[in-house]
């Protein structure tokens, strides 16, 4: 394995670089296990499937609707739960039961007239590689499979459903509106002479 991740390595991003993809991106696909969740999946008598999710990665996502940046979902299991949380953070575009994602990555493309340098993809297991391969800019969490992390420009510092979906929608807003505070307040929901941290 060491091999492997040897010669899959690429070199470490420039800020300059970092900055120039940032800015190019127009939408967030994420896979759900190991990402949106922290990859556990509990299952009761009753055949029903939980899932825990990080409020926080939630509110990333609202955020990044704000800015005008799409999200969708792509992957290889079938989730009620799924549906009910795309519903709760308007996530339209879902694609459940993909073993094969990129012919769901492809229907995106075509149904936004995207290019692939304009999409983030996160994902944590080899499933996810040929993705990771096409889109301008790919992510893992930290805790993702030791291969998958050699194919991803960047590694998350959170783990999967700990936040790494949050720290990427933080990195593409800051990035993008650092120079214009009056819409970074509106996207952070804050009111114009409001101290977001008194008390209130």
């Amino acid at each position: 394995m060491e091999r492997v991740l040897k010669k899959k390595r690429k070199k470490r991003l420039s800020l300059s670089r970092l900055k120039k993809i940032l800015d190019s991106i127009k939408m967030v696909i994420l896979d759900v296990d190991g990402v949106l969740t922290d990859g556990s999946i509990i299952l009761d008598n009753e055949g029903n499937e939980f899932k825990r999710f990080n409020v926080r990665d939630g509110h990333g996502i609202k955020m990044l609707h704000k800015a005008g940046i799409r999200v969708a979902i792509i992957t290889g299991r079938k989730s009620k739960v799924v549906l009910r949380r795309a519903d709760e953070l308007g996530i339209e575009d879902i694609y459940q039961g993909c073993h094969n994602k990129v012919h769901a990555y492809q229907q995106i493309l075509a149904k936004y007239n995207l290019r692939d340098e304009e999409v983030c993809y996160i994902g944590d297991d080899v499933v996810d590689i040929p993705l990771l391969k096409r889109v301008g800019f790919s992510v893992v969490p930290r805790d993702a499979d030791p291969v998958t992390c050699s194919y991803a420009l960047y590694i998350t510092k959170n783990n999967g459903g700990r936040g790494a979906v949050r720290e990427i929608c933080d990195m593409i807003i800051y990035t993008r509106f650092k120079d214009d505070e009056r819409t970074l307040k509106m996207i952070l929901g804050i009111k114009e002479g409001e101290d977001p941290c008194a008390e209130k």
